[in-house]
């Protein structure tokens, strides 16, 4: 018998205690943790085919259909960041839209992509969308209700009812905007909504949410070709009844399921108007002081202001990482810069959930007048 010896050392760094700093995050998320959601991660475990398990994932479908003001029956928490639900409907569909889109996904054999594209702070009017509908005649319309990268809310009413008049079908990512501003799927033709759990809802990363309206869902019940991802095909996610298949497709994350579960909770003890108002009151307030500080807001128009994330012009003669890392090192606090074609543009400020407060607000005004003091300036 071969005799072998351990030729890897127990790391060092795993013999210390996990040492996690104390933040604020303002950023566009994740966002900190509700108490409530907290102490749901530290739960026991049980199984994932328990009967309080299959209790657990129903209450969280009725969670979804409310926060996404929904009766669809096909529903459910997706085990995986609000990417994981983007890839879930990409697989089946050819796409025609803007917004963080599955434009550079790769996507299955013969679909095609038609990118509607606007400058960043821009928003998509019934206009554009038909004179592209007309054009392209896509099976699928994709739009972004809450732009974080450029802090745009995107307006849906009207949408779904232009493009089903057009025989296509409507998606939209609510994953930076669900539970921060108004959506309804049902009365605003909403074919396919999706969302993350990191962001308004407090919840870790890790697990996302999805509705399908009747028609979506024939689509994906009479495609006669198979989906190219077993993980995400939703006859098997669904089952006979969504979310209570008894058969085994993958073993969910329970305890990310406790923590969405009680993050749903929250928000039907609230009520959506309420936390809607709420978002829009403390950004509001953000939005003022961050004047008092001679700073500009990104988005011009104030109706397409996301309530979520806001962006602020970065100031002038600044290096806007500076300023981020400034916030971050002095204060415990994250803000961000831009993503994508707003880098080097904005810094972006998000108020999500329970961190939507005005002593959060004025927090970060304290600390962006220091950075501003206190960061190199090129005055040329």
């Amino acid at each position: 018998m071969a005799s072998h010896q351990l030729l890897v050392a127990p790391p060092k760094a795993l013999l210390k205690p996990l040492s996690i700093p104390n933040r604020l995050l303002l950023g566009p998320g994740p966002s900190n943790l509700a108490p409530r959601v907290l102490a749901a991660g530290g739960l026991q475990m049980i199984g994932h085919m328990h009967k309080e398990m299959f209790q657990i994932m129903d209450e969280i479908k009725q969670g979804i259909q409310y926060v996404f003001q929904t009766e669809n029956a096909l529903t459910l928490a997706i085990s995986g960041s609000g990417h994981c639900a983007l890839e879930a409907h990409r697989t089946r569909l050819r796409h025609w839209g803007g917004g963080r889109s599955p434009l550079t996904l790769p996507l299955p054999p013969g679909a095609q992509v038609h990118p509607m594209i606007k400058d960043p702070g821009g928003h998509y009017t019934l206009q554009d969308v038909e004179e592209g509908l007309a054009q392209h005649k896509p099976v699928l319309l994709f739009l972004t209700q809450g732009e974080s990268s450029s802090g745009v809310l995107q307006p849906l009413d009207g949408y779904g009812a232009l493009c089903h008049r057009y025989k296509c079908l409507l998606l939209v990512d609510s994953v930076a905007s669900l539970g921060g501003t108004p959506i309804y799927m049902d009365q605003q033709g909403i074919d396919v909504l999706y969302s993350g759990s990191q962001k308004v809802l407090n919840s870790p990363p890790g697990t996302s949410l999805i509705s399908f309206s009747d028609k979506a869902k024939n689509k994906i019940y009479g495609r006669k070709t198979k989906p190219v991802s077993f993980y995400l095909d939703m006859k098997w996610l669904a089952g006979p009844s969504p979310l209570l298949s008894s058969r085994y497709h993958h073993t969910t994350p329970v305890i990310s399921l406790y923590s969405l579960r009680e993050s749903l909770a929250l928000i039907a003890e609230q009520g959506l108007e309420n936390s809607w108002r709420q978002h829009r009151e403390a950004t509001a307030y953000l939005h003022e002081r961050l004047r008092g500080l001679g700073l500009q807001l990104f988005v011009k128009d104030p109706a397409i202001r996301l309530p979520t994330v806001t962006t602020v012009t970065a100031p002038a003669g600044y290096n806007w990482r500076d300023i981020v890392n400034y916030v971050m090192d002095h204060f415990d606090i994250e803000i961000t810069g831009g993503l994508g074609p707003s880098v080097g543009k904005v810094l972006r400020i998000g108020l999500l959930g329970c961190n939507a407060t005005q002593e959060n607000v004025d927090r970060v005004i304290h600390a962006l007048q220091e950075a501003l003091q206190h960061c190199p300036r090129n005055k040329l």
